[in-house]
């Protein structure tokens, strides 16, 4: 790998969603601070939604990890459960110890029976879900039915969702209309601007201990932001194998056809970036070739298709 070959501790751009890289970016920021000040309340539904790849699960896990000692979460990461396999997951989160045999009206009532007691030791239980897209309608019935449970002044639990954007097109049924009101806070997480995706690329660089010069020039970064669609995963993505066609070369620097070799070889990409050309730049290329091969420029015309060929 190329770590050695720039000076590098550790891999900057790893898919892995990696708290000790997480990077104070406006919609990662804005999404904590509405998840901050709606735990505050101690109400209802919160919910974050976002394309995939825009970092949930890293803000999901921030959270989790930056949670004052008076909250108890139980953390559900992949929600594709029946109503009774949720209620039993809900209750493992919450350290019940069950009988070999139980119903689901008993399971309910030791449920209650703990949130019961945990609220009275002073605690805040949160309930969250990620890929909460996947939760099936009935699961979705039986988690708003969950903050039913409240003394007379607060709820019992809170649940926070996060989301692809499938989640807000389902909760808009009518069917769901009820789930819905509860949903006191939320927040859409946009693609990052390019001048964010440069701040992002150099602090993940710095972080993995890069010590040398820039290693992405401020076009290269807007080529690659623009493939991107503004989306960090894909950043990362096209970034690693930017650096892996770099380091191939034996070269200290990250350049520009390193960039669209890297945007050629990603799926689920910008196309107009993955084939190098837009639609209107192919026409005027495609009318200059017409116009040389029209006055016998044949010398001119074939350097143009190497070059061509060859991006």
């Amino acid at each position: 790998m190329y770590l050695q070959h720039f000076g590098m501790g550790q891999l900057p751009f790893t898919l892995t969603p990696n708290t000790s890289f997480f990077f104070g970016l406006a919609p990662h920021v804005e999404a904590l601070q509405v998840l901050q000040t709606a735990l505050e309340t101690g109400e209802g539904f919160i919910k974050v939604t976002g394309e995939v790849g825009t970092g949930k699960t890293l803000i999901c896990r921030k959270l989790l990890n930056d949670l004052p000692a008076q909250y108890h979460c139980a953390y559900l990461p992949n929600p594709y459960l029946s109503p009774k396999e949720l209620r039993f997951a809900v209750a493992g989160e919450l350290g019940l110890n069950l009988p070999n045999k139980i119903d689901q009206q008993q399971l309910t009532r030791l449920i209650h029976e703990r949130l019961l007691e945990l609220n009275h030791q002073g605690f805040h239980v949160l309930l969250v879900l990620d890929e909460a897209q996947a939760l099936p309608d009935d699961s979705i019935e039986a988690l708003r039915l969950f903050t039913n449970l409240e003394t007379e002044s607060r709820k019992l639990l809170q649940v926070v969702l996060f989301g692809q954007q499938e989640l807000d097109e389902r909760l808009a049924q009518a069917k769901f209309r009820q789930l819905r009101q509860r949903i006191t806070f939320s927040y859409h997480l946009r693609p990052l601007s390019w001048d964010e995706i440069q701040a992002y690329i150099q602090y993940r660089l710095v972080t993995a201990d890069y010590q040398g010069p820039q290693l992405f020039s401020v076009s290269d970064i807007k080529l690659l932001a623009k493939a991107a669609r503004g989306i960090p995963r894909l950043v990362n993505i096209l970034a690693h194998k930017s650096l892996l066609l770099c380091y191939g070369e034996g070269a200290q620097k990250v350049q520009t056809k390193h960039c669209r070799a890297a945007i050629r070889d990603t799926e689920d990409i910008n196309l107009t970036e993955r084939s190098g050309f837009s639609r209107s730049s192919m026409l005027v290329i495609i009318m200059l070739l017409v116009l040389m091969l029209t006055i016998g420029l044949t010398d001119v015309s074939g350097d143009w298709l190497t070059w061509i060929s060859e991006h």
